[in-house]
């Protein structure tokens, strides 16, 4: 039976080194520039000729794009709406690179820490930017709310700095842990089918449910990916 956790190695398409770093053009690297590359052409298309009854495809695009506009401004507020194409374009992406992991050989990038844990350090760095240009030192005040007891300080401060710097590891594990895990089980499923014999149509059942599971974990996690990155320009915009 072949390992499981093969479909996750990392394979190198075109060799490329600059010093001594390695940045070669991977399988992973491949995967990103279709999912951009599939979002882009998929937008253009559904909107190039848009009309007063939409199509499906054209529905599909405008329901994505209210989608992601009630989540912006359902946990950001009206203030949230400039940041609206950066969430947009976040969760379309990981959306994106989550259904190309379903395609039989293909590769998951978002099922790798090192993706994740970029973008949501990105995530992070940029909300944290955007709460400092503006609130500036007052930004500090988000550790201590208005109110809270002098005597509560010490213990609430470390607690709330400590909950602010392991957001982007928590925003970035929920990802590559879900992903990896329901991919690594659902080869796993499918490596007793022929193993079994007649005995396989129950791998073969679970399998598909899996796989339905599956589909509805790419989709909620894209969704919880974003809908966390609107919560936390929440509280950079309006502290607390």
């Amino acid at each position: 039976m072949a390992n499981p956790l093969d479909q996750f190695v990392i394979k190198t398409i075109v060799p490329i080194t600059v010093g001594d770093v390695d940045a070669s053009f991977t399988n992973s690297s491949l995967f990103m520039v279709i999912a951009v590359a599939a979002v882009t052409v998929f937008l253009t298309r559904t909107v190039r000729d848009r009309q007063l009854v939409p199509g499906r495809w054209q529905s599909i695009a405008e329901l994505m794009y209210q989608f992601v506009g009630n989540m912006v401004r359902d946990n950001v507020g009206s203030s949230g709406k400039p940041y609206f194409p950066f969430i947009f374009s976040l969760f379309m992406f990981i959306l994106m690179g989550n259904l190309l992991g379903m395609i039989p050989y293909s590769f998951t990038f978002t099922s790798h820490i090192a993706v994740t844990l970029g973008m949501a350090l990105m995530v992070f760095i940029g909300t944290t930017v955007v709460a400092f240009a503006k609130h500036g030192v007052k930004f500090f005040g988000f550790f201590l709310p208005h109110g809270t007891p002098w005597y509560i300080a010490p213990v609430l401060v470390p607690i709330e700095v400590l909950s602010y710097f392991t957001r982007p590891v928590s925003l970035s594990l929920r990802l590559f842990a879900n992903l990896t895990a329901g991919h690594t089980l659902l080869k796993v499923f499918a490596g007793f089918i022929f193993a079994m014999g007649l005995a396989g149509v129950v791998p073969l059942a679970a399998s598909v449910a899996l796989t339905g599971l599956e589909f509805l974990l790419a989709i909620l996690q894209a969704y919880v990916f974003a809908v966390l990155s609107c919560i936390y320009l929440h509280d950079a915009l309006h502290m607390h």
